[in-house]
């Protein structure tokens, strides 16, 4: 699936909109690095910048954050289809690192 945020509004808009996304889903996001993808994997994890990941570790990621982080757009892209992510109602979310 692939999702695209374009918020209008400021620094990190559609980051911020793209993070929230993904945490409604229990989805954790890897470090950002300019210029570079950041890591997506489902559930409680702790994803290191892209350039500290091995090409294993990269496609273990069950999806990965592209995009102008600053101003926009982002882009969500994980295996399957966005059914397969459904929110998690707030008190059966895993517990943020």
């Amino acid at each position: 699936m692939r999702k695209v945020f374009d918020t209008l509004g400021g620094n990190f808009e559609a980051c911020r909109e793209a993070e929230q996304w993904c945490r409604e889903r229990d989805i954790s996001v890897g470090a950002m690095e300019r210029a570079q993808p950041r890591g997506l994997a489902v559930g409680p994890y702790v994803i290191a910048k892209w350039s500290n990941l091995r090409p294993h570790e990269r496609t273990s990621l069950d999806g990965k954050m592209t995009g102008d982080m600053r101003h926009g757009p982002v882009v969500v892209e994980l295996k399957g289809e966005e059914a397969d992510y459904p929110v998690i109602p707030e008190e059966f979310r895993e517990v943020e690192l």
